[in-house]
């Protein structure tokens, strides 16, 4: 099963990372089609950038789930902390970075976009791992960790085109 789960993980972070760019850039080959817009980023703002890891992660997480979920009794809460961790950490470094250099940097934000990727995958793999070291069975309700999820997800899809007035939502 180890070696699967390895195997799953490689080819699942290859994957999430090629959704990502291609989703980068979807809305405007779409030609700024508003269902594409739920999903894909519409400007450059932090907010619609945290998209390009959120829902990627969250479709292959889902894939991995009902392949593997029966096997891995804490894939799934274990699942939904990972796409949190590495939606969120998105804002997080990039403001932190950003106001101690006082402006953002192209290359900067590539490498937290792919930070997030690998931490929602280190996450999801280390919690996993720590069920699997001790021999329980998960004990962890996955309900609080996908409520968030789903949660973030309506939050994507209603602050796409109707954005609050702030920074995180202002194109940088």
């Amino acid at each position: 099963m180890e070696k699967k789960s390895k195997k799953y993980t490689r080819y699942g972070c290859l994957a999430v990372i090629l959704s990502g760019i291609i989703l980068h850039y979807l809305y405007d080959l779409s030609s700024r089609s508003p269902w594409i817009g739920l999903f894909a980023p519409v400007n450059e703002s932090v907010w619609e950038h945290m998209k390009l890891v959120f829902f990627p992660l969250t479709a292959y997480f889902l894939f991995e789930i009902i392949r593997l979920g029966k096997k891995i009794p804490a894939l799934s809460a274990a699942s939904a902390r990972g796409i949190l961790a590495g939606t969120f950490m998105i804002p997080v470094l990039f403001y932190t970075y950003t106001g101690i250099l006082g402006r953002h940097i192209l290359a900067v934000d590539i490498v937290l976009f792919l930070l997030g990727i690998l931490l929602g995958f280190y996450v999801q793999g280390r919690i996993v791992r720590r069920q699997a070291f001790h021999a329980l069975p998960s004990a962890e309700d996955p309900f609080v960790p996908w409520g968030l999820t789903v949660l973030t997800c309506l939050c994507f899809f209603l602050f796409s085109f109707r954005p609050p007035d702030l920074p995180l939502f202002s194109p940088f």
